[in-house]
C-alpha cells in the first residue's frame, strides 16, 4: 500500500515537470518568434541641435540722470537687450523593452549665448577759425577747432544659459490623429535658466569748450578775437550709469507629454516620410532669485578761464543700490513641436519646429520684483540612430 503511494506521488510530481518544461518552451519559443517578428529597434539614439529664439523679459536701465541725454541721439533702452539667439545643443536616449509597448527615455537640450554692445554717439562740429582784419583783408588767426561735441556712449555686456533635463516612461495609447502611432508620456523635467548683465552708460548732454591758448590777456591786444566766444570755456556735465545683475530659475516637476506620428509615404525598408508632432506641459516646483546693483554718477565742471582748466573744482553726486532677493515659485510650462522625418531602416533625420515657455520664471526687476516669461522657440534637426531589433 505504502509502494502505491509514493508511485503515485512521484507520477504527480513528474507530470508537473513534464508541464513546466513544455510551458516554459514554449513561452522561449514565442519570444524568440516574437523577437524574429519584430524589426523595431530597441535602443534609439538622437544627437541634434535647435537654432532658439530667445524671449527674456527684463527691465530696462534708465536712471533720471540719463533723461539729458542728448536727443539727436537714440536712447540706450533701444541697446539693452539679452542675446536674441543661440544655438541648443540636444541629446536623448530611448529604450523600447522587447515585446513590450512601453518605452523609457532620458533627454537633454543645452544653450548658451552672449551678447556684447559698443556704440558711441557723438557730434562733429566744424572748426571755427579767429581772424584778424588789417585794413580791408580778413586772414586765419589761432586755429580753435574743433569743439568738443555732445556723445552718449552705451556699454552692455551679457550672457544667458539654459537646461532643460527630462526622463520619461511612456506607452504606446493607439492610433494618432492621422494614422500611425501615438505615444503618451509622463515623468519628470528639471529646468534651469541663468543670465548676466553688465551696463554701463555715459554721456555729457553740454557743448564743453576748453581753449588753452586763449585768455583776457589775448583779448585786450586783439579785441576783434572776442567776436568769437566764449574764452577759456563754458561749464559742463558728464552723466555716468553702472548696472550689474544675475538672475536664475531652478526647478523640477512632474511633466506629461503626447507625441504621435503618421507616415505617410514610403516604407522602412526603401525609405519612408513621417510626419511627427507633440504637446507637453510640466508644473515646476523651484526657486527665483535676482542680484542687482546699479550706481551714478554726476559730474559738474564750473565755468573757468584759460589755464584754469587745471585743478578746478568739480561737483559731483553719486547715488546707487543693491538688492538681492530669493523667491519660491510655481512655474507653469507648455510646449509643442511639428516637423518631418525621413526613416531608412534604423536611421532617421527630422526636422522641424519647436516652442517651450516657461511663466513667471525670472525675476526680471531691478528694484522691485517682476516676474517675467522666457520662451524658447525655432527649428530644430536631429539624427537618430536605431540599435537592436
Amino acid at each position: 500500500m505504502n509502494e502505491l503511494i509514493c508511485n503515485s506521488k512521484n507520477e504527480t510530481k513528474s507530470r508537473w515537470k513534464y508541464l513546466l518544461t513544455a510551458s516554459a518552451m514554449a513561452l522561449l519559443g514565442y519570444t524568440g518568434q516574437a523577437a524574429a517578428q519584430s524589426d523595431e529597434p530597441q535602443v534609439w539614439i538622437e544627437l541634434g541641435g535647435q537654432l532658439t529664439r530667445l524671449d527674456v523679459g527684463q527691465e530696462t536701465y534708465s536712471p533720471d540722470i540719463m533723461n539729458a541725454r542728448p536727443s539727436m541721439f537714440a536712447p540706450s533702452t533701444s541697446y539693452e537687450k539679452l542675446p536674441h539667439q543661440s544655438v541648443d545643443e540636444t541629446g536623448k536616449f530611448t529604450l523600447r523593452p522587447q515585446g513590450s509597448d512601453w518605452v523609457f527615455s532620458a533627454g537633454v537640450r543645452y544653450g548658451r549665448s552672449v551678447r556684447k554692445v559698443d556704440a558711441n554717439q557723438q557730434t562733429f562740429p566744424d572748426p571755427v577759425y579767429a581772424t584778424l582784419v588789417s585794413g580791408t583783408v580778413e586772414s586765419p588767426f589761432f586755429y580753435r577747432g574743433p569743439l568738443a561735441g555732445k556723445f552718449a556712449s552705451t556699454q552692455i555686456n551679457s550672457s544667458q544659459t539654459h537646461m532643460v533635463l527630462d526622463f520619461q516612461a511612456g506607452k504606446d495609447v493607439g492610433l494618432g490623429l492621422f494614422g500611425g502611432s501615438s505615444q503618451i508620456d509622463f515623468g519628470v523635467r528639471f529646468a534651469q535658466f541663468n543670465n548676466k548683465t553688465n551696463i554701463t552708460l555715459a554721456s555729457d548732454p553740454d557743448w564743453h569748450r576748453r581753449y588753452k591758448y586763449f585768455s583776457p590777456f589775448w583779448l585786450s591786444l586783439f579785441p576783434k578775437l572776442a567776436d568769437v566766444k566764449p574764452w577759456g570755456g563754458e561749464g559742463y556735465h558728464n552723466h555716468y550709469g553702472n548696472l550689474q545683475s544675475h538672475r536664475s530659475f531652478r526647478g523640477i516637476g512632474p511633466s506629461l507629454s503626447w507625441n504621435g506620428s503618421s507616415p505617410f509615404v514610403g516604407n522602412s525598408e526603401d525609405g519612408q516620410l513621417i510626419f511627427d508632432y507633440g504637446a507637453n506641459a510640466a508644473v515646476l516646483f523651484g526657486r527665483q532669485r535676482a542680484q542687482v546693483s546699479h550706481h551714478e554718477t554726476e559730474n559738474y565742471h564750473p565755468i573757468t578761464m584759460g589755464y584754469g582748466q587745471k585743478g578746478q573744482h568739480v561737483d559731483t553726486k553719486v547715488t546707487g543700490t543693491s538688492h538681492t532677493r530669493s523667491r519660491s515659485v510655481i512655474v507653469p510650462n507648455v510646449g509643442g513641436f511639428a516637423g518631418m522625418t525621413y526613416r531608412i531602416h534604423q536611421f532617421k533625420i527630422s526636422a522641424g519646429y519647436r516652442a517651450d515657455f516657461f511663466f513667471n520664471a525670472m525675476d526680471g526687476g531691478n528694484d522691485a520684483r517682476k516676474s517675467e516669461k522666457i520662451g524658447n522657440y525655432g527649428p530644430f534637426a536631429t539624427i537618430s540612430i536605431g540599435l537592436g531589433g
